[in-house]
């Protein structure tokens, strides 16, 4: 299992609180921490909409781009700070130029957002750095996934898909987790799960049901300033995960044969039950299912499970309230 805490934005533009963002999700457990490169020129303009109205600061979202930057020098100090703690530093692309200057950094891997599957421009430049690719699927259809998959194949991509719902804050109904399997079966590549739900539960389940990577975006708090904060999961819901998620995991490697119960004799012994009687019955009296109570241990009696057997005969001898009920008691 692979998993990526994203940061993207949360950061609000600010050196510092991206770099105690780093600091925090280190502590969680986490595999990696992933940021957003956008390089306003580059990939936006004044005419882009916002898709979510929330900045009292930026009068567009290339202002809001261009306010969420940080320099190649600044970048280099945040991937130095992911390797001091242990956790791989990761970033989505957003142009050629974030391209560029992520190659320069040496990241091991590309992330590709939902709205970038299309982006064959981008993808050849990723494709020629010869790294892996995340694909996360949200916004495409299966007819578009097989054409960015065919790309990637020609240019022989090592890639993988993540299911993603792209709604801010995404709700049961959408999450999509039978998609999981359906991508397994369709690319034969591994799957994982792109979460906007807020929720722990989801990336649990989705471990469950065979996510090998898990992504989901992480906030101080989801009452913070930005676009993400209500889709986020704060840092105690991750620490909480990621345990969860790892000891599935555990679960999921180590498959139980329900045809072997040999390691419960001892158990059974103690908590399986035999027949005795509830109440004083006499010598000749025929046993009914009323007469009947299964009492613990197994083994001083006829086996609980076998009670149809006696029920009909008749005593051998007079018992008391409460005592077992053995095979040489009844005719």
């Amino acid at each position: 299992m692979f998993i990526i805490a994203e940061i993207a934005q949360a950061h609000e533009g600010s050196l510092g609180i991206a770099h105690s963002y780093i600091d925090a999700l280190a502590k969680t457990g986490v595999d990696a921490v992933k940021f957003q490169v956008h390089i306003a020129e580059a990939e936006s303009s004044e005419f882009e909409p916002f898709r979510v109205t929330f900045s009292t600061q930026d009068k567009t979202r290339f202002d809001y781009w261009k306010r969420m930057e940080f320099s190649f020098e600044q970048w280099q100090e945040l991937k130095a700070h992911c390797e001091e703690v242990g956790v791989e530093f990761m970033a989505s692309p957003f142009s050629n130029a974030a391209v560029d200057l992520l190659e320069k950094l040496e990241v091991k891997r590309y992330k590709i957002g939902s709205g970038e599957v299309g982006n064959f421009l981008m993808l050849e430049k990723i494709a020629a750095t010869g790294k892996p690719v995340i694909l996360s699927s949200g916004m495409s259809s299966f007819e578009e996934l097989d054409c960015t998959v065919e790309f990637l194949q020609k240019k022989n991509v090592e890639y993988s898909i993540l299911q993603c719902t792209t709604a801010y804050p995404t709700r049961p109904e959408n999450y999509g987790l039978n998609i999981i399997q359906e991508l397994k079966k369709r690319y034969k590549v591994p799957v994982g799960y792109s979460d906007h739900s807020a929720k722990i539960e989801t990336c649990i389940a989705a471990t469950a049901l065979g996510a090998e990577i898990l992504e989901f975006h992480a906030i101080f708090s989801r009452e913070m300033f930005g676009p993400d904060a209500s889709s986020s999961l704060e840092i105690a819901e991750i620490t909480q995960l990621v345990s969860a998620v790892k000891n599935i995991q555990i679960a999921l490697q180590h498959p139980i044969d329900k045809n072997d119960n040999s390691a419960y004799g001892e158990l059974k012994s103690i908590f399986e039950k035999s027949l005795a009687v509830n109440k004083a019955l006499q010598a000749g009296h025929v046993l009914r299912f009323e007469d009947l109570e299964s009492k613990k241990p197994k083994g001083f009696g006829i086996s609980a499970t076998h009670f149809q057997k006696v029920i009909g005969k008749k005593l051998k001898k007079g018992l008391k309230k409460w005592d077992f009920l053995n095979e040489e008691d009844v005719e």
